[in-house]
């Protein structure tokens, strides 16, 4: 693939879109991303605040700690927080500057105002609808489809900003449809480092802080920690466990940033992660461990494509099956063995649910990693799951159209039990 193509540009422009900054769970965070926003353009602090949103935001929001709040959870404590302290500009890492004080202010905040939560109806997978009134005025910001994209900005009756909804396609974003494996492995080994170093540095840097944070703190289930002293610190449990201690700490309230994929900050960890670990294992240098990254997180992307950015289907899958690719490519680097690993990772572990985001989120990932690491050493000894068997398609395009379907389609009504049993009705 040579510089200069569309298709190059295209899938440097899409990592640049995807690998950005989130602090904390990247749902709770578009929900102070919203607030801070409606606040703006308010111009003052609201009285009442009206929340609507979708089934899957409110499950991705109900049990996960909001940084920078002093451990609190749920959408009123997201909102308050992007209210009180919130910078729109930073997008989302809007509550990354909170002070002790703007703490006791968002404490106050939801103790005295009516902030209250709707499921929203409107049949969008991701929607977040938030009003905020202030004496006679108020504005109301709808955030459709992915984290960032606010489609309505409304005050007081006039549209200060409107984009068209077609469905669930991500408007303004580069067109993902351009993404296959071929091409991708083309793209990984022919890509100029300098367009693509600055991106995947970051990644390195930060997802690897919040790992090692992960392993020495005390948070949540402490599922890496637990991985490490029972398993030992061979490489292809370390780059499990490593990837488990980032989501163990970014879902249960460390407050430091990590570079997300497809929206997520459990996926960018986890189809980074383990590369990195490996990279670092086999010491292939700095060049050979960048187009590594830039393959499992595009092949991580080229998944998520068609299952959609939230889903009853784990995240955790599709990154996992990203790192397993990023690691044929360090171990083997043909295109067969990638194209094998992913099919045999998918054919594994894609029956995770995604029940929102906590603690659990860390295990799934542990057993994501291991199914991508399992799906090499199967290609390695010979061995794949066939086309035919169950979801598995004849080539490994067949089978992401079939993994899409499934997690778009199929896991609807999974999708709506799990809000459900989570909410209690």
């Amino acid at each position: 693939m040579k510089k200069g193509d569309m298709k190059y540009n295209a899938y440097v422009q899409i990592l640049k879109e995807e690998l950005v900054p989130a602090m904390g769970c990247t749902e709770p965070i578009a929900l102070a991303y919203a607030a801070a926003k409606a606040r703006e353009v308010l111009g003052s602090i609201p009285q009442k605040v009206f929340v609507e949103a979708s089934g899957s935001i409110i499950k991705n929001v109900k049990s996960v700690i909001v940084p920078n709040t002093g451990h609190l959870k749920g959408i009123p404590a997201a909102v308050a927080a992007g209210i009180i302290a919130g910078k729109a500009d930073k997008v989302l890492e809007v509550i990354a500057d909170v002070t002790p004080e703007d703490i006791i202010n968002i404490r106050e905040y939801l103790e005295n105002t009516n902030i209250k939560v709707r499921h929203s109806e409107s049949g969008v997978t991701f929607e977040i609808v938030i009003t905020v009134i202030a004496e006679e005025s108020y504005v109301k910001i709808r955030i459709v489809n992915y984290h960032t994209n606010i489609v309505l900005i409304e005050k007081d009756g006039e549209i200060i900003h409107r984009i068209p909804v077609l469905g669930e396609s991500e408007e303004g974003l580069t067109d993902r449809s351009v993404l296959n494996l071929e091409d991708i492995l083309d793209f990984a080994n022919t890509v100029e480092i300098a367009d693509i170093k600055k991106v995947l540095e970051r990644q390195i840097v930060c997802n690897m802080a919040i790992s090692e944070e992960g392993l020495r703190g005390d948070y949540g289930a402490n599922i890496g920690s637990v991985m490490l002293d029972a398993y030992g610190d061979g490489i292809m449990n370390r780059a499990k466990a490593k990837a488990a201690a980032g989501s163990d700490a970014r879902m249960n309230g460390c407050e430091l940033p990590v570079i997300i994929n497809s929206g997520s900050g459990n996926q960018g960890m986890t189809t980074s992660i383990p590369v990195i670990e490996y990279a670092r294992e086999l010491q292939v240098g700095e060049e050979k461990t960048l187009r590594a990254l830039a393959l499992s997180n595009l092949v991580t992307i080229h998944q998520k494509t068609g299952i959609g950015r939230l889903s009853a289907f784990c995240g955790a899958v599709s990154a996992g099956a990203g790192a397993g690719a990023g690691i044929a490519y360090l171990l083997d680097g043909s295109y067969e063995a990638i194209a094998t690993t992913v099919s045999n990772a998918l054919g594994n572990v894609a029956g995770i649910v995604c029940d929102g985001a906590k603690a659990s989120c860390a295990a799934k990932i542990a057993s994501a990693v291991e199914a991508g690491i399992l799906g090499y050493n199967m290609y390695k000894h010979g061995q794949r799951l066939c086309g035919g068997d169950g979801i598995i398609g004849e080539d490994i395009e067949k089978t992401i159209t079939n993994v899409g379907r499934l997690g778009r389609c199929g896991m609807k009504h999974t999708n709506e039990e799990i809000i459900k049993i989570m909410v209690g009705r």
